[in-house]
């Protein structure tokens, strides 16, 4: 891990703070119409499904980035099911980190 990525997690988080932060900083959030606040909850895990989909699909080789299909999609797959299913994020993470280390224990990648 390189001190570039530090530094971009930074950046990330200024681009997207306020947008979360909206709500705190905004005393009149509850006078927005409806498909805007919606429209606003949902910036924030959108963000994170796209910076999730790019560490999963893409992997960086010495020839530059290719696609890749392994042990992360049935994750992340898995995490996005149980999530849907049981309406609980911390479950479906809990999933996701169980099948990453028993995938990596028997030797897949």
């Amino acid at each position: 891990m390189s001190t570039q990525l530090v530094l971009l997690a930074f950046l990330m988080f200024l681009v997207t703070y306020p947008s979360r932060a909206l709500g705190l900083l905004a005393p009149a959030m509850d006078r927005l119409p409806r498909r805007a606040f919606d429209y606003l909850q949902l910036v924030g895990p959108a963000i994170l499904a796209a910076l999730a989909a790019v560490a999963v699909m893409v992997v960086s080789t010495d020839t530059g980035p290719r696609f890749q299909v392994g042990l992360p999609w049935l994750s992340v797959g898995a995490c996005l099911a149980v999530v849907a299913w049981r309406r609980n994020l911390f479950l479906g993470l809990v999933t996701a980190v169980a099948i990453a280390i028993v995938g990596r224990l028997a030797g897949l990648d």
